[in-house]
């Protein structure tokens, strides 16, 4: 079948179909590259190749692969259109998205490239976790449920081709293909207001100063943690570092997950004066790790805190320190580790601990 103007053809016929992924999945690179721009290869790449294979058995063929660095996609005024535009250059008779699973930038961009393409006539489908900030965008094209982690790759991969099956046969996939029937509950949707934020943002809180309790986004309730109280005399603390920022020996030996984080690790600083380049890396999945890499201490700076050990600034520094990823940790996960570090560190009469917080989109550690 030859290349088409993008509508698509007879449904049930075979399709050519295009997969769209972002940069980590298209094998470009992590955050570091997150600043790609849109561009094609022929054929399936990455996960594309299990998708290609279970379209395949479905009578369709995954002709290219168009994919763009997650940044660039969440921040480029046009970036969806351009993505659209590589695909009809494939000849697309249906696009599928993803999947983003949890993912925001990737889950949103999952979306605009599917509403783009259903808006132009082309069948299009996203596969994102229901609890993605994607979803509300993805109408009028459809979004199957990925899950929230690659984990569920494969199951992900066979559901988006089961409702790219239907999609081509001119029916609409429902709850057996796994597609999500609605946002959430809880899930913010945009409206438009006769009104700017300023004037509401005003209103607002003249209300509050009147008593009020209106609000335009309830926040979610995740409980009250009462601060200790404050350390009379550092000068006599023992204090331990610890860090979310997912700073591990070089090689990543324990195998610290780089998002949604289900263990933390301690490793020893005894004989250390500072966080060496070469012989430390961060593997957080949350920001550019470039800057931390070069120079370790930008996130765990052990050389300034033997500085305050050797000045009396602080009586002595733990042997270790902990670590953690805070990319999507999730709440309760979060909450578990507090408690493991704290225990110890209350037997060994530990008085101080320092973390330092990386700069990703999700930290919930601390």
């Amino acid at each position: 079948m030859g290349k088409t103007d993008g509508v698509g053809s007879g449904h049930g016929e075979r399709m050519r179909v295009v997969h769209y992924i972002n940069q980590f999945f298209a094998g470009i690179g992590g955050e570091d590259k997150a600043s790609t721009p849109p561009a094609s290869r022929e054929g399936a790449v990455g996960p594309g190749r299990k998708l290609a294979a279970a379209l395949a058995a479905e009578g369709h063929e995954l002709v290219a692969t168009v994919y763009c660095g997650d940044d660039y996609a969440a921040s480029a005024r046009n970036a969806a259109a351009e993505i659209l535009a590589l695909a009809k250059e494939a000849g697309a008779e249906l696009l599928v998205a993803g999947p983003a699973f949890g993912s925001g930038r990737y889950g949103i961009a999952c979306a605009r490239v599917a509403a783009a393409a259903s808006a132009a006539g082309i069948p299009a489908l996203a596969a994102m976790d229901p609890s993605n900030p994607g979803l509300p965008e993805v109408a009028p094209a459809i979004a199957v449920n990925s899950g929230e982690a690659a984990r569920h790759m494969a199951e992900a991969l066979t559901r988006m081709a089961a409702a790219a099956a239907v999609l081509a046969r001119g029916g609409t996939p429902g709850e057996a293909e796994g597609v999500i029937s609605g946002a959430p509950a809880g899930a913010r949707r945009n409206t438009v207001s006769p009104h700017t934020a300023a004037e509401r943002g005003v209103l607002l809180a003249l209300l509050r100063l009147a008593g009020g309790k209106q609000t335009e986004i309830k926040l979610p309730d995740f409980g009250h943690v009462a601060p200790a109280a404050p350390i009379a005399d550092p000068r006599e603390a023992l204090v331990a570092i610890l860090t979310e920022g997912a700073l591990v020996p070089s090689g990543n030996p324990d195998r610290l997950e780089s998002a949604r984080a289900k263990h933390w690790f301690r490793y020893p600083l005894t004989g250390r004066d500072t966080m060496a380049a070469g012989e430390f890396q961060s593997v957080h999945g949350g920001f550019s790790t470039v800057a931390a890499n070069a120079d370790p201490n930008r996130l765990l700076p052990l050389d300034v805190a033997r500085e305050m050990e050797a000045s009396g600034e602080i009586r002595a520094l733990h042997p270790e320190y902990l670590v953690t990823a805070g990319n999507g940790t999730a709440v309760g996960d979060a909450t578990h580790f507090g408690v493991e570090w704290a225990e110890p560190a209350r037997v060994a009469g530990q008085r101080l601990r320092r973390s330092w917080s990386g700069p990703g989109s999700r930290p919930r550690c601390w």
